[in-house]
């Protein structure tokens, strides 16, 4: 076998197994720097740590999110904002794929076991690159008093087909005192709605004019 067809060989599957953990490895070392500088008493260190965040990427996700209700609010505070760093570094032009594996890591932050505070983040994180996927998790919030406003807002940003019929399905089974406020998001993304006034137009001290329907 020649020189070039070695070079165009693949590369053999215990190769590529060990090159895969030895890049594996390289991440975890990165998460656990990242992670311990974002816990620095410095806010210089915290400062520097939480604005390269970005460049660290997915696997820096869950374990950000874990740091964000930190006791010390400066550093809970710095690791939201490695967070958002990485959302909007997954969210740049021609960044496709990267775009995806932090939204498959972020919807899982919106489970019963998160924190509210957590999840609250996370769905705002969500209304900048959230995807068809996460439309069923962020809808499954509306029935949550603590977090449905930011749920339908969130679905109001979203730009896709199915965030419009989550909101209309979420319409039908919201209760009374929120449905004003889905129907307004309906409106927002251009749908029509009738039979509910629309919440722009209520008046909020007592007048003898009806709202328009």
């Amino acid at each position: 076998m020649s020189i070039k067809s070695i070079e165009k060989a693949p590369l053999a599957p215990v190769t590529a197994g060990l090159m895969a953990g030895i890049a594996g490895a390289a991440q975890n070392k990165d998460v656990d720097e990242l992670i311990a500088k974002i816990k620095d008493n410095s806010d210089k260190v915290r400062t520097a740590a939480w604005l390269g965040a970005g460049n660290i990427g997915t696997p820096a996700v869950k374990p950000l999110a874990e740091v964000m209700t930190d006791n010390d609010l400066e550093v809970a505070r710095a690791a939201k904002r490695g967070l958002w760093k990485i959302v909007r570094h997954a969210g740049r032009p021609r960044a496709r794929d990267e775009k995806r594996a932090v939204t498959a890591e972020l919807i899982p932050l919106l489970g019963d076991d998160q924190p509210t505070p957590v999840r609250r983040e996370v769905l705002w994180m969500l209304s900048e690159i959230g995807d068809a996927k996460s439309i069923e998790p962020i809808t499954a919030l509306l029935s949550n008093k603590q977090l449905r406003e930011d749920a339908r807002m969130v679905l109001q940003r979203i730009p896709n087909k199915r965030a419009i019929a989550a909101l209309k399905a979420g319409l039908k089974s919201a209760p009374k005192n929120f449905k004003l406020n889905i129907a307004q998001s309906l409106r927002q993304r251009g749908v029509k709605v009738r039979g509910l006034p629309c919440v722009k137009l209520v008046p909020t001290k007592k007048t003898n004019v009806k709202p328009l329907e």
